[in-house]
């Protein structure tokens, strides 16, 4: 007999689609200042790299993942997308990212408010529209980034979707996984799950008429919703699969367990457990300084790393321009 599940509790992660891989590190790791935390190859495409970024320690709900492939096609930016990915930064800490973008040669659009926050918007190197939020975050900054730790990013804030019948997007999230409707203004929806706080946050903005995204780089992948363990993923899994979805078997991906699906609008949903972790296959403080392969790709580890390029990681103690392996 199953069990009502209590849906997911937050934002685990996101993946989206970048070109060079450097240049993906250098602004992820050097301007944005977030830790690397895994260094690995796509499961599915094992000569492309898989790279994750977060905290110090690589806690679900501020892992923003990469595959860099360069020689994809530009994505499109449009209905049936997330949109817009959106970190967290303490209140006080605008003046300080202001700068940082101005000495960088990032272009931003002006700070604006929205649901009493302040938003400062632009793109990544490769046209991800990406927004830095000051608002109120009790998640520690990064000790060991390139940015001081008391103005650095704490994670996701919320993420931005855009799809055509957001009605039956706000079904499925409120009914099934957990979320709760908190606000609404300028045609955008919030919703929240588990504390309600930065990382638990998902805004549905309404794109009806609006031109179908296509998928490439400078495009979101897909969104991870976090669930503590492995009975509350298959639990979601039951109810997802009870109302029509096609759900995938859960799949094995070392640092968590995942089920994927589409939600009405069109966007790639993952549900992703907490455990194991970052940690599982390299010490804490070690994290992201190895290429780290699944058993079954060890026996082509060599070719592997002939064919992927080095990548030097900026850190406090190395700037953009060099790094650490």
């Amino acid at each position: 007999m199953s069990t009502k599940s209590t849906g997911t509790t937050g934002i685990h992660h996101v993946t989206a689609i970048a070109g060079n891989p450097q240049r993906n590190v250098d602004f992820y790791a050097g301007v944005l200042g977030l830790r690397m935390v895994k260094k690995t190859v796509n499961f599915d495409d094992p000569e492309t790299y898989h790279l994750y970024y977060g905290d110090d320690g690589g806690n679900p709900g501020t892992i923003m993942t990469f595959f860099p492939w360069g020689d994809a096609r530009r994505g499109r930016i449009g209905a049936g997308q997330l949109v817009t990915t959106s970190f967290s930064i303490p209140a006080d800490s605008l003046g300080y990212w202001t700068e940082r973008f101005v000495e960088a040669g990032i272009r931003f659009e002006k700070p604006r408010g929205r649901f009493g926050d302040t938003v400062l918007t632009f793109s990544d190197p490769d046209g991800l529209r990406v927004e830095l939020v000051a608002a109120q975050d009790t998640r520690e900054g990064t000790a060991d980034g390139t940015t001081p730790a008391g103005d650095s990013v704490r994670g996701f804030h919320h993420v931005t979707l855009a799809v055509e019948d957001a009605e039956l997007t706000a079904k499925l999230m409120t009914e099934t996984l957990g979320f709760r409707q908190t606000d609404e203004a300028e045609g955008r929806t919030r919703f929240a799950a588990g504390d309600g706080g930065a990382g638990d946050l998902v805004d549905v903005s309404g794109a009806a008429g609006f031109p179908r995204g296509a998928m490439g780089v400078g495009a979101v992948h897909h969104v991870a919703f976090r669930v503590p363990d492995d009975e509350a993923q298959l639990a979601v899994r039951e109810e997802v699969a009870a109302l029509g979805y096609d759900v995938t078997p859960v799949l094995d991906r070392n640092y968590f367990r995942s089920i994927y699906f589409r939600e009405p609008g069109g966007v790639l949903f993952e549900i992703a457990t907490d455990p194991p972790g970052f940690a599982v296959d390299e010490p804490l403080d070690e994290l992201g300084t190895h290429l780290k392969l699944p058993p079954w790709l060890e026996t082509r580890r060599g070719r592997l790393e002939e064919v992927l390029s080095p990548l030097h990681i900026p850190t406090a103690r190395a700037d953009a321009t060099g790094g650490d392996e």
